[in-house]
């Protein structure tokens, strides 16, 4: 392995607290109304379920 066991675990966490992150402005971004707005929510949320699925393939 080409880093530590405690540096893989940190590197997995900070990427679900950008997760997190993601979900959360999507939401907030959804609720400011139609138009530009919805378009980057979308984008975030899209986002969120990348990283989501890379830190799975990471983990099995």
């Amino acid at each position: 392995m080409l880093i530590g066991h405690t540096t893989f675990q940190v590197i997995l966490s900070i990427a679900m607290l950008g997760v997190a992150a993601l979900v959360l402005g999507g939401i907030s971004l959804f609720r400011k109304g139609p138009g530009e707005h919805r378009q980057k929510a979308w984008l975030m949320l899209a986002a969120a379920i990348v990283l989501l699925a890379n830190v799975l393939i990471w983990t099995v």
